[in-house]
């Protein structure tokens, strides 16, 4: 395929109606109360694969698992290749999640394949679709398990997490399945990551910026790394709220928010300075066994998720929450434990493969726009295993990880059309 033919006319139509119908079944297939849930390791997750192998099947497209349980898809006669590209992401959801987040980029690599299948084409090196299972951090705690598990760099300690559930850890719900724990808890990569000459991931934006600039599609430059920890408790000393003077209270409560008070004003002087910086605190919690309107609480537990596209920016927040706890303790008499703690390095996209893509919207009558990823992804952790990695971003209202996720097909076409345009000619 030296030169690209244009996915136009019927055979955009097709692709239109095909991304529709995959969207849509698999949303019917996994729904919860509110949204989707495909929780990481489950039955649900391997449906799932099992749906996505059965339509790929139908369309003529070669069919294989790999030992990490992943379903992975080609053209025929391109799963043996010595080298190839991978067309990637995750199929499982957060708890009430939205349908799109990682499918996306699933249903992009399957769009791609069938249109090329379906026009009697080849591209210009070999590709392969990736459906890999357990992205998400809201089943266990640990993000990107599944890639972490391929790439030989998940943590004996994360197989030790618990499900959320069910309470069993992520090592017994990985061997249920059949994936080799004894070779993960080695570190040993469970795919050959020499034959793979570049990781490619389409995935919906989960911030506002392409919806605000009126943009369908971007390329990634980088994506932030994080610092996570599930579970902060901050203990003090129960009493009555009406009966303890100021003076002698130890309220975890307050102890908190004046943590979270100093580390806001932290963030502010980081990005006046011009460094990236993002931080979350999405759970918080006192004891529902005891909490009253009138009872100071004893204890209170909270989620503190940090982010940048620099190293040394994470480093200097963890010294300064550190610190910070410290000096809290002593001022207010209580005592914080952090539990443990889950870090992922930023990581930069390949340069060649984020020009090749820029040149491809190009081709296909974009604007050219490059933005960084404030959402961690599965690019990050084969990019961290040597792999060069890139990205594209599709247009998305409302964020991600809820039911309201809104991306349009015609964006995503537009960014499906980015990957087509850079595979065809790829040099």
């Amino acid at each position: 395929m030296n030169a690209r033919p244009e996915p136009v006319g019927d055979m955009h139509a097709a692709d239109h109606a095909l991304a529709e119908r995959l969207f849509a079944e698999i949303a019917a297939m996994t729904p919860d109360t509110e949204g989707v849930s495909r929780p990481a390791f489950s039955d649900i997750e391997t449906r799932t694969l099992k749906y996505l192998e059965d339509f790929a099947r139908s369309e003529g497209l070669e069919v294989w698992y790999d030992a990490g349980c992943n379903a992975n898809f080609s053209l025929p006669g391109d799963r043996e290749a010595e080298r190839f590209a991978v067309i990637g992401s995750h199929v499982d959801s957060v708890p009430f999640g939205g349908n799109y987040d990682g499918l996306a980029g699933v249903v992009a690599g399957l769009v791609c394949l069938v249109r090329a299948h379906r026009m009697g084409q080849r591209f210009a090196r070999p590709v392969h679709v990736l459906a890999m299972r357990g992205e998400e951090s809201a089943w266990f705690g640990p993000c990107y398990i599944g890639s972490k598990a391929l790439t030989g760099t998940l943590a004996g300690r994360e197989m030790d997490a618990r499900h959320k559930g069910d309470g069993r850890t992520l090592e017994a719900h990985m061997e249920q399945i059949g994936l080799p724990v004894d070779d993960i808890r080695a570190g040993k990569p469970l795919i050959d990551l020499d034959r793979i000459e570049a990781y490619l991931e389409l995935h919906i934006e989960q911030g506002p910026l392409l919806v605000g600039k009126d943009i369908p599609a971007a390329v990634v430059s980088g994506i932030r790394g994080n610092i996570r920890y599930r579970s902060i408790t901050c203990f003090g000393e129960a009493g009555h709220s009406g009966a303890v003077p100021k003076a002698y209270r130890r309220d975890p409560v307050l102890a908190m928010a004046d943590l979270l008070v100093r580390l806001d004003e932290s963030w502010t002087t980081i990005l006046n300075k011009g460094d990236d910086l993002v931080l979350t605190s999405g759970v918080v919690a006192t004891d529902p066994e005891k909490h009253a309107m009138s009872r100071i609480p004893d204890s209170v537990s909270f989620s503190l998720d940090i982010r940048s596209q620099k190293a040394s920016t994470l480093d200097d927040m963890r010294e300064l929450l550190e610190s910070e706890m410290r000096e809290i303790e002593r001022d207010r008499k209580v005592r914080f434990e952090t539990g443990e703690e889950l870090r992922v390095e930023p990581a930069l996209c390949d340069r060649d493969l984020v020009a090749g893509l820029e040149q491809a919207m190009v081709r296909t009558g974009l604007e050219p726009f490059i933005m960084p990823s404030g959402g961690g992804h599965d690019a990050a952790v084969f990019a961290g295993a040597g792999v060069p990695s890139a990205m594209v971003f599709v247009r998305n209202r409302n964020g991600s990880h809820n039911p309201q996720e809104a991306m349009e097909i015609d964006d995503f076409l537009a960014g499906v059309d980015i990957l087509f345009a850079f595979l065809a000619e790829r040099p």
